[in-house]
């Protein structure tokens, strides 16, 4: 009997150091303002306050350990590119720093810029700039993204590639094959600008999700919405269920950035 109360109360005592050393973890608050085009902003979604990429990004990381309140601005804007966005033009990128500036005071919270761009850029011509080639699309983001740096200097930026979309996508602008090739091509730019700030800020940009696009390619027709266009039905923006998964994949890469600090 002895025996056996010793055993339990080794367990009860093992159990609460385990507890214990858990609880050291502090939790993390998070701001977020999600910068990006039409597939951020959630077009054609019923409800894009309730079930756009963002907000399930948000709900995805409000579940997590050590992740305590959640907070959000949507700043993705349909049509946009990464020229709509540079600081010079004063539009939009004036909307993502007015957004941030509402967190600004909250110095218990970390603010985090989740940037997906370049869907837009890709584009045989219709939204500003496009095409816009490979090396000045890392230069745009970079640009964008210095200019973050500098105006919040504790901030995380989370940058993300940009998702597949079919060949044959032909709304008010033009994309097909010849946009998808040049937005792969954006690929390893990102890569070279991610190992550039790996080196100018360390633990300030870190790469976000990389699976989208294989996966969304894979399965678009039950992810994607099926719209009607000048070269056929395409595929390019996400339904509630497609959304659900982006945002899930933004937030685990938000997640992991943020719990490496």
């Amino acid at each position: 009997m002895k025996s056996f109360l010793l055993s339990a109360i080794t367990i009860a005592l093992l159990a609460c150091c385990g507890l214990q050393k858990a609880g050291a973890q502090e939790n993390k608050y998070l701001n977020i303002v999600f910068i990006g085009n039409s597939i951020t902003y959630g077009a054609g979604l019923k409800n894009p306050v309730r079930e756009a990429p963002p907000v399930r990004a948000a709900i995805y990381l409000g579940k997590q350990p050590f992740v305590g309140t959640v907070r959000y601005s949507n700043q993705g804007v349909s049509g946009s590119t990464t020229v709509d966005f540079l600081p010079e033009t004063h539009t939009l990128f004036d909307k993502v720093t007015a957004a941030a500036d509402q967190f600004k005071d909250e110095d218990w919270a970390t603010l985090v810029f989740s940037v997906m761009l370049g869907t837009n850029d890709s584009a045989i011509k219709g939204p500003n700039g496009s095409p816009v080639a490979p090396a000045q699309y890392r230069k745009n983001l970079q640009v964008i993204i210095d200019t973050l740096l500098e105006r919040y200097p504790q901030a995380l930026v989370v940058v993300h590639q940009p998702l597949w979309y079919s060949p044959n996508t032909h709304n008010g602008s033009l994309y097909l094959e010849e946009g998808l090739e040049r937005l792969q091509s954006y690929f390893p730019e990102i890569r070279q600008l991610l190992e550039h700030y790996a080196a100018s800020h360390p633990g300030r940009v870190f790469p976000g999700d990389t699976e989208g696009f294989d996966y969304f390619r894979q399965h678009y027709r039950e992810t994607f919405q099926a719209e009607d266009g000048n070269s056929g039905v395409f595929y390019l923006h996400p339904n509630a269920g497609g959304a659900q998964t982006l945002g899930e994949m933004w937030g685990k890469a938000i997640y992991h950035a943020v719990m490496n600090l």
